[in-house]
């Protein structure tokens, strides 16, 4: 049987195909970009007929139609592997959790700990003449979900960028069970372009001179990763390399300013490799059958003992807050659920053990409370109660806000205390040092 017939015996409308999902399966919504469209419409329509249906997915990029119906909490369960705002949103409207991981192991979780995945549904390029659809800018666990799931549904996207990877990165169609066409809207913009705050400049004007030629880079998201990848874009660095979980704006920047080579790279050499990727049209337009681009599993782009392989690996990641110890959370504050753990540990971890390596956590020093109208400091004498460590406080190696940079590797409680309140906000240091007394990591010998 030829591909195209087989594709034609497997096409279904997105009504159609939704009809497999049964009140109390496990749906799986891929991931970030990939997200289905047409069929999430086709679901929420089912939405009367179902209870108790449970769906994994993260990162979302806009709001599915199954968050809106009427007592969406009876019908469907959001569980996310990552938040973004959207997700956040949910949380606080009482349908969505956040599921707590090690993102390295996200694939190994689908193939040895999750039970139950009843139905996979995900945005995919069309089919090639080799019979094969590609997941897009989504390497990360993908082909996992397809291998452990009981029905495979693909939504083809024409305008869905095909990203060329070392493994994992396709299905074939043998191994799906229906076809569906949408509309092929637009894949979804994501942290489009910002305009650099003073603080993220300044912390940027920190950073960049502590990376040499030939380093490796991980970005994460956001107006201050975008303001170093500029910096850098516009620098005299030379033969940098990517290995990073998230591939952002930034680094085309810096590849179409003649910046990444790849050429130091121990393995990949030549290639940027990334588990995911999401930003704007430009970034699309530059994955799309770019070679020297290489989507794979995030079982191996953040797997720890690789990263740590690679001489001069520079981690760039952000914080929600820090405290006197050294500990970083980027998930929450308090009990209050912000984002994920992601790949931060890590990249934390690889970059710490890498020959030459460097982990940056990079924040402002504080932020203005929407609710009170009051400035509060990032760095804190303790985390607030309920508040997620994400990176403790054995992992920090260098953290930078618009006040400073300092390496805290090696440093006793006081040494760390003396150098965290030194780069923070003036307003809240002598505040900082009264607590540190009563905490006994306070010298009187300490710089005030």
């Amino acid at each position: 049987m030829s591909y195209e017939v087989e594709y034609q015996q497997k096409l279904k409308t997105a009504d159609e195909a939704v009809k497999v999902v049964k009140s109390g399966d496990w749906v799986d919504y891929a991931w970030c970009v990939g997200t289905p469209k047409a069929l999430d419409q086709a679901l929420a329509k089912r939405s009367e007929e179902l209870t108790d249906v449970k769906i994994h997915g993260g990162i979302l990029t806009s709001r599915p139609a199954i968050f809106d119906v009427p007592n969406v909490a009876e019908h469907f369960t959001w569980n996310s592997w990552h938040m973004s705002g959207i997700e956040r949103k949910a949380i606080n409207e009482g349908f969505a959790f956040y599921a707590p991981i090690r993102y390295s192991e996200l694939p190994s979780y689908y193939r040895n700990c999750i039970q139950q995945t009843d139905v996979a549904m995900l945005q995919v390029a069309p089919m090639d003449e080799h019979g094969w659809f590609n997941f897009g800018p989504n390497g990360t666990h993908l082909k996992a979900v397809c291998e452990t799931a009981k029905v495979v549904i693909v939504e083809v996207n024409k305008n869905m960028p095909v990203c060329f990877g070392g493994f994992d990165n396709y299905i074939h169609i043998d191994d799906v069970d229906m076809i569906v066409e949408g509309d092929n809207p637009e894949i979804d913009e994501m942290g489009g372009p910002t305009t650099a705050s003073e603080v993220d400049l300044a912390v940027a004007n920190l950073v960049v001179p502590e990376i040499p030629n030939g380093a490796c880079l991980q970005l994460g998201i956001g107006s201050m990763p975008s303001a170093i990848g500029k910096m850098i874009a516009e620098s005299d660095l030379k033969d940098l390399g990517v290995h990073t979980e998230m591939y952002v704006d930034a680094f085309v920047d810096m590849a179409k300013a003649g910046r990444i080579s790849g050429a130091c790279k121990p393995f990949d050499k030549g290639r940027q490799t990334y588990a995911f990727a999401a930003g704007t049209k430009k970034l699309y337009e530059y994955l799309d059958h770019n070679p020297e681009c290489m989507a794979v599993p995030v079982s191996y782009a953040n797997d720890i003992a690789r990263v740590s392989q690679i001489d001069n690996f520079i981690s760039i990641n952000g914080a929600v807050d820090i405290d006197l110890y050294g500990q970083v959370s980027s998930e929450s504050s308090g009990t209050r659920h912000i984002s994920g753990a992601g790949g931060q540990q890590d990249f934390v971890m690889g970059a710490y053990l890498a020959k030459g390596g460097k982990s940056f956590i990079c924040c402002s020093s504080s932020y203005m409370d929407k609710k009170t109208g009051q400035l509060k400091s990032r760095i804190r004498p303790t985390m607030a109660e309920g508040t997620v460590i994400t990176a403790t406080r054995t992992n920090l190696h260098w953290l930078v806000t618009e006040y400073g940079k300092v390496n805290v590797k090696g440093l006793s409680t006081w040494e760390r205390a003396e150098a965290l309140i030194g780069i923070a906000h003036p307003q809240f240091r002598e505040e900082l040092i009264a607590e540190a007394e009563k905490m006994h990591i306070w010298r009187r010998s300490n710089k005030k």
